[in-house]
Parts: structure tokens; C-alpha cells; sequence
């Protein structure tokens, strides 16, 4: 089964992380600069066979669109035109920022390695992934 790769999109700093093949896990793979982004993504997807993009869909937690929520939509637009072989999703991704955070403090990170943005980015992706996942069992 070909994998799939989640993004957690954010104006500096992109967050990726991807399936296992059988679809039951997700694992952070890295934070990227957004500006590469797509060179980004052609290199993962020579490295995995992946069939799926899942772009994390930022809104406020009343549902209304965030300052960033207009960008990423356009992001999924620019990525179904680069990649139409895959399929690409946009996934809700409220609370997967907060998430990331509580599991550093749950894991034991020092305060120094929790204030680690691209740290909290790639988790976030991981979280993103895992949720959509779960919820595909």
C-alpha cells in the first residue's frame, strides 16, 4: 500500500511526516523552510512511494478561517496542478499545534528543547497524520 505524507503548512516552517506502508502509523520525517516546500516534496516522494498529500486545514477554533487559512487553500490548489497523480486532502488540524506541545512536556523534553519550533512543527504533522489515520480505521 503506498503511503501517505502529511503536511503542517506555516509561513516560515513546513512540518512533514508520513505513513508506514501499511497506514497504521505516522512518524515525523522533518521541518522544512516553506520557500522549498515542493523541492522538498519531490525528494520525499523519490525516497517513498506515497498516493496521498494531507495538508493540514488551519481554523479557528469556532471554525472561521485563521490568517493563514486563504494560503493553504491555495497551497492545495498549487499542489493538485504539481501532483496530479496524488491525492490531495485537506484535514482539519485544530488543537494538533497544542498537542505537540503537551506531548513534549509529557515525554520529558527540557523547557530549552520544547521551545524548538521546527520540533513542534514536525510533531504537529505527526499528530495531523495519526488523527486522519486513526480515523480511517
Amino acid at each position: 500500500m503506498k503511503r501517505i505524507i502529511a503536511i503542517d503548512y506555516g509561513k516560515k516552517r513546513t512540518g512533514l511526516a508520513i505513513s508506514d506502508p501499511l497506514r497504521m502509523l505516522a512518524t515525523g520525517i522533518k521541518t522544512v523552510d516553506t520557500e522549498k516546500l515542493v523541492w522538498e516534496l519531490k525528494q520525499v516522494f523519490l525516497e517513498y512511494e506515497v498516493a496521498t498529500i494531507l495538508l493540514g486545514h488551519p481554523k479557528n477554533l469556532d471554525g472561521t478561517a485563521t490568517d493563514i487559512t486563504e494560503k493553504v487553500e491555495k497551497v492545495h490548489s498549487q499542489l493538485q496542478k504539481l501532483f496530479p497523480d496524488k491525492q490531495v486532502l485537506l484535514w482539519d488540524e485544530r488543537y494538533t499545534s497544542k498537542m505537540a506541545f503537551q506531548a513534549m512536556i509529557d515525554s520529558g523534553l527540557k523547557k530549552k528543547d520544547r521551545q524548538n519550533k521546527a520540533l513542534i512543527d514536525e510533531m504537529s504533522a505527526r499528530i495531523l497524520l495519526q488523527g486522519y489515520l486513526d480515523g480511517q480505521r
